[in-house]
């Protein structure tokens, strides 16, 4: 299993997000640096993104919510930026999404 996942929920309609673009994206003093990407399931989810380990450090998920949302979508994009400190626990972070709002969690 993947060290991060995800879920995406669309709050607006009741029912999961599917085909959601997502990059896991890794900072550095050079930048941000794409680890992997996926797009989510039937379920709203990505099981499969990235490797089972990561080195503890900033890291941030980028959804490309426009591609579910539509090109009109007030936010085209959401990125949420965590910080994973035990490169082997496994960290699921969740996006509630609707046209106008979206929200997140640490996950379990």
């Amino acid at each position: 299993m993947s060290l991060v996942t995800t879920h995406v929920l669309d709050t607006a309609n009741g029912r999961p997000a599917q085909g959601v673009p997502v990059a896991l994206d890794a900072g550095g003093e050079g930048g941000w640096r794409t680890v992997a990407t996926g797009h989510t399931d039937d379920d709203g989810r990505v099981r499969d993104l990235g490797p089972d380990s990561l080195a503890p450090g900033v890291y941030r998920l980028v959804f490309d919510t426009a591609n579910y949302l539509g090109p009109e979508a007030f936010f085209p994009e959401a990125t949420i930026c965590f910080r994973i400190a035990d490169g082997a626990a496994h960290h699921h972070v969740p996006l509630l999404l609707s046209p106008f709002a979206y929200s997140t969690y640490r996950g379990s």
